[in-house]
């Protein structure tokens, strides 16, 4: 299975067109959040990806809320995931939106778990393949260059309690392309470029 994944486009119309290209050659796409810049633009750029349909699989970021992306979403067979999963083809996938823990205060009104509430959301997911957090897991692929480490405690929890064979991640800008292990689990901030990943 050919897996296309992608995070934090922000509505960047390069990125999108080097995506669409790519997803000719997937059988699965999973968007990892942050498509709208500062909940703005959501409805319009995404329409783009609707043709996608049900190959494709994405979850909320902190620039658009769970309920937004799912009504720009609606017309379309691709499948939003916040705390919940999906199978296509043989492959769970497991996703979780929103900046966890919650972003220090800023201008706009970013879309935020406390870890207390991201645990509660995973809780009963005993199974996956894939996991795919808009926030990553605390201390691999979420340093910050001013703000230091950023990730989130309990994406690390789930990670080691489902040990799924890929945790795919975005957010930390700073940390695109960066890779990481937690036990069999591999890590991987993705960033908007057109990343590749196998399940072998």
């Amino acid at each position: 299975m050919n897996i296309l994944a992608f995070s934090d486009l922000h509505l960047s119309q390069p990125a999108a067109d080097r995506l669409l290209e790519a997803a000719k050659d997937a059988d699965l796409i999973l968007g990892v959040g942050d498509f709208a810049s500062r909940c703005e633009g959501l409805v319009d750029y995404i329409a783009q990806f609707a043709g996608w349909g049900r190959r494709a699989v994405f979850v909320p970021g902190n620039n658009e809320t769970e309920t937004e992306l799912r009504a720009a979403l609606a017309d379309s067979d691709i499948t939003v995931l916040h705390g919940d999963s999906a199978t296509i083809g043989n492959v769970t996938i497991v996703g979780i939106g929103a900046a966890i823990p919650p972003l220090p205060a800023l201008p706009w009104q970013s879309f935020d778990l406390t870890e207390n509430e991201a645990v509660e959301k995973l809780s009963s997911i005993k199974h996956a393949d894939i996991l795919i957090s808009h926030s990553p897991p605390k201390g691999i692929a979420d340093q910050h260059t001013e703000l230091g480490s950023l990730g989130s405690q309990a994406v690390l929890d789930a990670a080691k309690r489902l040990s799924p064979k890929w945790l795919l991640c975005g957010h930390i800008h700073d940390a695109w392309g960066t890779r990481g292990q937690i036990g069999a689990t591999q890590v991987l901030n993705l960033g908007p470029t057109p990343n590749w990943i196998t399940l072998c």
